[in-house]
């Protein structure tokens, strides 16, 4: 006995373990949209969730009605006003450590080095957070610790970064990471990369640091990975648009 279109698309789209394929389906309509395309097309839609268009426009009478898209009056879909009401709900309840210090743990966790996030403060990087690993051997830095703009590589993140930008600093521009050996501390190395929020909001310099000795050319190489990874994640978390910190991490590991 043949299949429905209903089953036949249900089960050529899958849904969430435990969850609703009516749901999902919604859900990943409103995925087809993307920055920088203001309305599509249903046949659009449909391409890019391969839903039937009948199934496309039973769904659109729902989320439009609940304010998550509007119908343009060339036929277009657009999307509606709630998802920013829900969006501004989320920055107000988000806090910057939600997303950065679950990431600093797991930098120290697989480098056993310490691991930092920095932020601008008038002429200086503040240590907004730190996290210090097990070894026995640790640095003498707190968070809120203030220290000069000029030396280490939070710093030329910092600079680079910044409002306004350093334009002494493009290669950090364009490969989104810095290195430093001894400029603050003659016994201490560090590497560091950016994280951004909403808008290419720059947030912070995401940070590796520890004895220059334990920094060879291979651990330098590592660290750059996984901060690239880590500032990723953390952009993507705060809303923000993460794919060049992505290309910098395939074209480094090219």
């Amino acid at each position: 006995m043949p299949k429905s279109s209903a089953s036949t698309e249900e089960s050529s789209q899958g849904h969430a373990e435990g969850g609703v394929a009516a749901v999902d389906r919604a859900f990943s309509i409103l995925a087809a949209f993307e920055p920088g395309q203001s309305s599509l097309p249903l046949a659009e839609i449909a391409r890019r969730t391969g839903l039937y268009k009948s199934t496309i426009l039973r769904l659109m009478s729902s989320l439009e009605h609940a304010g998550y898209v509007r119908r343009l009056a060339d036929g277009q879909f657009t999307i509606g006003p709630e998802p920013l009401r829900l969006a501004q709900i989320y920055q107000a309840s988000f806090r910057l450590r939600d997303a950065i210090h679950p990431m600093l743990e797991a930098l120290t966790e697989e480098s056993g080095e310490t691991s930092s996030f920095y932020v601008i403060e008038h002429d200086s990087r503040v240590v907004l957070f730190r996290v210090e690993p097990k070894r026995a051997v640790r640095f003498s830095i707190h968070e809120g610790d203030r220290f000069p703009l000029h030396a280490g590589a939070s710093g030329k993140i910092l600079r680079a970064f910044g409002v306004p930008a350093d334009r002494g600093l493009p290669d950090v521009r364009q490969q989104f990471w810095a290195a430093s050996y001894g400029e603050r501390d003659p016994d201490t190395a560090s590497v560091s990369v950016p994280v951004f929020g909403m808008n290419y909001e720059f947030k912070g310099a995401l940070t590796l640091s520890g004895p220059a000795e334990r920094f060879s050319k291979e651990k330098v190489e590592a660290a750059r990975q996984q901060l690239l990874l880590r500032a990723a994640q953390a952009t993507q978390l705060l809303g923000g648009e993460n794919r060049e910190l992505l290309t910098a991490l395939e074209q480094f590991k090219n």
